[in-house]
């Protein structure tokens, strides 16, 4: 049986924006490679083996998903979102540099619906004009560049998607992107606190920079930021397609 390494992503959260091509993956594998909750949210059946690991093992993750599909296994890497955008599919081509037997292997990776989007088109059309994404975790690069990234995306007037913006280990840190927001943007910038998205817990929150608050943020929340030009209309949020 020839081996394959699909890495997949599953939506933000409703099996309702799992894309076809991801569940037709997800039926022919005999292995599913993940976090321990994104794992969790594939069924277990017959003949499917489930290898969740925990969140800071994404190379070793990789690792083994390449390994089991030189053995000839059919291997899902599941990522939520999209697994292009702060998740799996870098960390399976870094961990594939290791060995050149792994880069002969076929490897497919499939869009899902990222975070942003997903929050996006929630609260209306935030994103519509030029935006840039940044991750808010100091997990894989220093804090300080992570706050020059806001300030330059800032003074750039971009929209901006914050991923990961609070969690318990980093509590205090979004206040202080909340600081060079308000330095540069003003108080009246529109803010978006998107949370649980696309889940029955589901919470979409507006506010100003000057009513926004860290508390409002944790690891489930994806936040954006407007540009100079994005407004509110009724109770939809968006950023005009000119600039």
């Amino acid at each position: 049986m020839k081996g394959w390494v699909v890495v997949a992503g599953l939506g933000p959260g409703s099996e309702a924006l799992v894309t076809p091509e991801v569940s037709a993956a997800l039926a022919e594998a005999t292995d599913v490679v993940g976090y321990i909750p994104y794992v969790a949210r594939v069924a277990p059946r017959p003949g499917l083996a489930l290898h969740p690991s925990d969140n800071r093992v994404e190379l070793e993750r990789a690792a083994l998903a390449l390994r089991l599909a030189a053995e000839g296994r059919r291997v899902v890497v599941v990522s939520s979102g999209d697994p292009g955008v702060f998740a799996m599919a870098s960390a399976l081509f870094e961990a594939m540099e290791a060995r050149a037997d792994w880069q002969r292997l076929e490897v497919r990776v499939l869009p899902g619906i990222t975070a942003m989007l997903a929050a996006a088109a929630a609260a209306g059309a935030p994103l519509g004009h030029d935006f840039c994404a940044i991750n808010l975790s100091d997990n894989l690069k220093p804090f300080d560049l992570v706050l020059k990234r806001v300030r330059l995306a800032a003074e750039g007037d971009f929209a901006m998607a914050f991923y990961n913006p609070r969690s318990k280990a980093r509590p205090g840190q979004f206040a202080q992107v909340l600081k060079v927001l308000r330095e540069v943007c003003g108080p009246e910038r529109l803010v978006i606190f998107a949370r649980a998205v696309s889940t029955p817990e589901q919470q979409i929150r507006v506010a100003t920079l000057a009513e926004a608050e860290p508390g409002m943020a944790d690891m489930r929340t994806v936040v954006l930021v407007g540009s100079s030009l994005t407004r509110a209309v009724g109770r939809f949020v968006y950023t005009p397609r000119s600039a």
